[in-house]
């Protein structure tokens, strides 16, 4: 009773926190107008920047931001306390995480759909802008090397969720030719992606799973992809070759009808998962996980600023994209704490043993958090999940495949919008530094996937394709500093509008001041470890932080805010494909 009793209270608080303080950023603090142009209007190019239909970006934009971080966050550790977490979640993403992502989407559409870090010389200083571009580049390389370690590790495990995953691509050129090209309503080719996709799901559980791990690649003196690593390997190949062509092909073309797509099946299993939350009412034992990244995130900034805010047709629409979508990241958290701590307590299979209760939770977390890989925390969801939708009376094969196709579809739809991000990114440092071949998106995205390749196939602790991980320990301070850094941007707009700036100080303090702190703690660490190359890392990203800081007090003052932000406003954006800006 008390599980349903969480999930009730959590979604008419968000409901509550949508309506209430939501509406006050729109109206009050960002004066949202429909009359004023967007981006997508006054430089709509049929590429980047399109304007779109809110249902259809809040699916690109929910999907590209939840990626996998609250799903595997709230199954990585046991001693945090399921409390903290869902309040952390909650309050979090309601006070803090909206707040950051909702802020850095208006800047940035009201800035020509510039970058969060390239408006960020326009706002405090030059030597800002690129400091925080290196900041950016840095994190979306790992991110885009170590999702597709993720993805083709899930592939691995769920040879089951392939199919639908990779039929979602040619599927969303279809749906985007019927909207864009045909005009047509939204209703049919919504509706025929959605079949088609669960008719995948079906097949691929039952007829098609797809595992590259097969005989053909086995035996002695076999192949040069058992070799490398199979399956893993093979699978991160392609991955990145399709992001090359979603990050260059237009944006209505692949990427944001498949980001669409996705959420559909998305807001299907959710929703079947919180029915089947209340139809099982598992109790709540006192198990301890970790924080899930549901609550505020570094990288929403980033799509906020790079494609959403590029997209957007109407201001107005900016609160249900960017305060709406973290919102429902945050459900999506909250339901996979609930999957983690009581559904996966339902039933537990393993080596042909069926555990229940403590005995199923200790199959996963009796091992302790470091010892926790990949596998173990996609299974507790998936297992969990999949418990939960089985309660409905699914056959429980089916359920995990409908939970474990979700997973891999949030994670792809994490790294394809990652590398167009990317590219954007490159395209500014290149502007930044004027060289002006970084500021051609081919040159642009070849650079954003053969660095993230490098890193990726760079001996890591996994084999082959892990090389990603070797950096990794560091993206989660680094990406909570990233989200202080956003905030502080958005303070220096709200500044310069003559808006309060009250609501956004203790959070802006809490997100600069709290990583830092983790990443010093982090140092002394691998120092012990004596892995010198992380410590590097970790304090040139330190030094980093500290110059913008320095940087943004010094202009606080200063004049040089309000004129650079209206100079910006006579300027011509960034040609994209590498023209006058640069």
């Amino acid at each position: 009773m008390i599980t349903i009793l969480i999930a009730v209270a959590a979604f008419i608080g968000y409901i509550v926190a949508y309506n209430t303080y939501g509406r006050w950023l729109a109206r009050k603090i960002f004066s949202l107008n429909t009359e004023t142009a967007t981006p997508s209007h006054t430089l709509a190019d049929g590429k980047d920047f399109v304007a779109t239909k809110p249902a259809v970006l809040f699916g690109h934009h929910f999907t590209s931001i939840a990626g996998t971080g609250p799903i595997v966050g709230p199954a990585i550790a046991v001693f945090w306390g399921w409390l903290p977490a869902l309040l952390w979640v909650v309050f979090g993403s309601i006070l803090i995480g909206a707040v950051h992502d909702f802020g850095s989407l208006v800047v940035s559409m009201r800035h020509q759909g510039h970058s969060i870090g390239d408006i960020s010389g326009l706002l405090i200083s030059r030597r800002t802008r690129l400091l925080f571009l290196t900041i950016l580049f840095f994190t979306l390389t790992i991110i885009i090397a170590v999702f597709g370690l993720v993805i083709a590790t899930i592939f691995s495990i769920y040879p089951e969720s392939v199919l639908s995953v990779w039929t979602a691509m040619p599927l969303a050129v279809i749906v985007g030719v019927l909207i864009y090209r045909r005009k047509m309503a939204l209703f049919f080719p919504s509706l025929m992606a959605l079949v088609v996709l669960y008719l995948t799901v079906y097949l691929g559980v039952y007829f098609f799973p797809i595992d590259l791990n097969l005989p053909l690649f086995a035996g002695e003196g076999a192949s040069f992809v058992q070799s490398l690593g199979s399956s893993v390997v093979l699978w991160t190949i392609f991955l990145l070759i399709y992001c090359f062509l979603a990050s260059i092909l237009p944006v209505w073309l692949l990427l944001q009808p498949r980001d669409y797509i996705n959420s559909l099946q998305l807001y299907v299993a959710l929703g079947v998962l919180a029915v089947g939350l209340f139809v099982a009412a598992p109790p709540l034992p006192f198990l301890f996980i970790t924080i899930a990244c549901g609550a505020v995130s570094g990288f929403h900034s980033l799509v906020s600023s790079g494609t959403s805010s590029k997209q957007i047709d109407k201001e107005t629409d900016a609160q249900f994209i960017g305060y709406g979508s973290m919102l429902m990241e945050s459900v999506l958290a909250l339901i996979v704490i609930l999957s983690c701590v009581a559904g996966v307590g339902m039933l537990v299979k393993a080596n042909g043993v069926d555990l229940f209760g403590r005995d199923a939770y200790m199959h996963y977390y009796g091992m302790g958090w470091e010892k926790m890989g990949l596998s173990q925390t996609i299974g507790v969801f998936v297992e969990g999940g999949g418990n939960l939708i089985a309660s409905l009376g699914l056959p429980r094969e089916l359920a995990m495949g409908i939970i474990a196709v979700m997973v891999s579809c949030f994670a792809a739809t994490t790294i394809d919008t990652s590398t167009r991000l990317q590219r954007y990114v490159i395209q500014e440092i290149g502007a930044a530094i004027h060289l002006k071949f970084l500021c051609n998106k081919y040159m642009a995205t070849l650079a954003a996937v053969v660095c993230a390749g490098v890193l990726a196939f760079m001996p890591g602790p996994k084999g082959p394709g892990s090389g990603g991980l070797i950096l990794w320990p560091l993206f989660g301070a680094t990406n909570q500093l990233l989200a202080g850094l956003a905030l502080m941007v958005v303070i220096f707009y709200l500044r310069w509008i003559n808006k309060p700036i009250f609501f956004v100080v203790i959070p802006l303090i809490m997100m600069l001041v709290l990583p830092a702190w983790a990443l010093l703690l982090q140092i002394r660490q691998f120092w012990d470890q004596q892995n010198y190359l992380l410590v590097g890392f970790s304090i040139f990203i330190q030094l980093l932080q500290v110059w913008m800081v320095i940087e943004a007090v010094m202009a606080w003052r200063s004049v040089h805010t309000r004129a650079a932000v209206a100079a910006i406003m006579d300027q011509p954006h960034t040609n994209l494909d590498g023209g006058r800006a640069c």
